[in-house]
């Protein structure tokens, strides 16, 4: 689940596994897969960053249950190293 905002700015989870496509036509809308569709605050790039945090959140914690340690991540912005 990811948080979004409502464009009065109320937050709410969202199951980032049902999402079909983000616009940002200029107002964000995410299409569902079941075609529903919601406009959002957030633009379309945070949204895919929190999609990308939560699923690497996932992979992390299925290393850290299959191999009982903290896995060693490398986080890239820009194509660079952190």
């Amino acid at each position: 689940m990811i948080v979004v905002h409502r464009l009065k700015g109320e937050p709410f989870f969202l199951n980032a596994d049902l999402i079909e496509s983000i616009e940002g036509t200029p107002d964000t809308v995410i299409t569902l897969v079941d075609s529903r569709r919601l406009v959002v605050a957030d633009t379309p790039e945070e949204i895919v960053e929190r999609i990308r945090l939560y699923r690497g959140s996932l992979l992390a914690s299925a290393d850290m249950i299959l191999t009982g340690h903290a896995p060693q991540l490398t986080v890239l912005r820009g194509g660079e190293e952190e």
